[in-house]
């Protein structure tokens, strides 16, 4: 249980990193074709806001990174829940606000790393 808890983890980490680079680097191209809801005259105005958000996830997606390296157990496993607590806040938040899609793309895969760290570390 601990590797797929470690390997649900970088899971996270990783589609916190892609959302970083479509918010902060290509937000007027991917961005439009991810975020279809948004009027596509919209994406040149708050391409500051959207690399402001990218920089957030860059910053959970360091965090999860840096559980994964701790060599204390203890430390490690609570860096982690910090960390996933965070992404289940945000993808929760943003499925109930913005797009219900958000539940199941950010919010359900922090749940389950959640759960395997409880069980696995």
């Amino acid at each position: 249980m601990k590797l797929f808890a470690h390997i649900m983890i970088a899971i996270v980490a990783i589609e916190h990193i892609y959302i970083l680079w479509i918010e902060m680097f290509a937000w007027t191209t991917k961005g439009k074709a991810t975020f279809k809801s948004l009027p596509a005259e919209l994406f040149e105005q708050t391409t500051s806001l959207a690399a402001n958000q990218g920089l957030y996830n860059g910053f959970l997606s360091a965090g999860l990174i840096w559980s994964l390296l701790i060599g204390d157990p203890v430390w490690s496993k609570n860096v982690a829940i910090f960390f996933l607590g965070c992404v289940t806040a945000a993808g929760l938040y943003g499925g109930f606000t913005a797009s219900k899609s958000i539940l199941v793309k950010q919010a359900l895969p922090a749940i389950i790393s959640l759960i395997a760290v409880f069980i696995g570390l």
